[in-house]
């Protein structure tokens, strides 16, 4: 038989298992609740750390953001487009197999005009020095073959030129024939320099295969004699094409097609 005083300390026992049951359970609903707040603790910081390395930020972030952009950010930003639209018309695609006979008087003075969308480009050509190329362009200029072209190509690191006359905007078109590099000591290449002003005619990278790609260097450029130089641009004409050269190029790697929307309304040569 249980006497009073097992039974009270039987109670005693019991209240103190309970008392622990209960600390024990308390603590483990704290832990649980702690680690479901590290938890969701660490998929605001794992979720605010995608959210500014992919870009989504609110107003509030941008505007603050901006103040901290590096230089180099600020720099591949694109410029506005300072030229016009282009007049109406249709790029022609005639091609010859042949370069075309000589027809220009070599003694005389030409002039290649550019009127682009950007403004009017006036180049004067060497005829003398370099015949079978301003031959070559008189003959295109007179089929329409620059009419509606963009001027596909511009560089701002190393070299600094403009680069025009490819029908498809490629890089890769021509007339269908080539003609031969000329004027490849000309005085005004020193060091091996293509200095701000020159015309030249772009080519494979081959001897003899130039065809109606060209290039108008708008600041001085280091580059072997490779490449016929054959006009120079007017003052009027580099202020044009500084103009583009300032608004840079797509890519912001220093090689592409301009930001400014650069088309060839009409190409002249004329005899002076």
């Amino acid at each position: 038989m249980v006497t009073q005083e097992q039974r009270k300390r039987q109670l005693a026992r019991e209240k103190f298992l309970r008392q622990q049951q209960r600390r024990t359970a308390a603590r483990r609903k704290a832990r649980v609740r702690n680690s479901v707040i590290a938890s969701v603790l660490g998929v605001i910081l794992v979720g605010s750390l995608a959210l500014y390395t992919s870009g989504v930020m609110k107003d509030d972030d941008k505007a603050n953001a901006s103040a901290e952009a590096t230089p180099s950010a600020q720099a591949t930003s694109k410029a506005p487009d300072p030229c016009e639209k282009a007049a109406a018309g249709k790029v022609k695609t005639a091609t010859w197999k042949k370069e075309p006979a000589m027809s220009i008087d070599k003694s005389a003075k030409y002039t290649l005009d550019l009127a682009t969308t950007c403004g009017k480009i006036d180049i004067a050509l060497k005829a003398s020095a370099a015949p079978h190329t301003v031959n070559s362009f008189d003959f295109l200029a007179n089929k329409g073959f620059f009419d509606h072209t963009k001027c596909h190509r511009l560089t701002t690191n190393g070299i600094y030129v403009l680069q025009c006359g490819d029908p498809t905007g490629s890089g890769s078109g021509g007339p269908g024939y080539t003609i031969p590099d000329e004027n490849l000591k000309d005085k005004s290449l020193k060091s091996n320099v293509y200095p701000a002003g020159t015309v030249a005619m772009a080519n494979t990278g081959q001897a003899h295969t130039g065809g109606s790609q060209f290039f108008l260097v708008y600041q001085d450029s280091q580059l072997p004699p490779s490449y016929t130089p054959f006009g120079t641009i007017s003052e009027s004409g580099m202020k044009v094409l500084k103009k583009i050269a300032a608004a840079g190029e797509s890519t912001g790697a220093g090689d592409g097609a301009p930001n400014a929307t650069v088309v060839i309304n009409k190409a002249t040569v004329t005899e002076s």
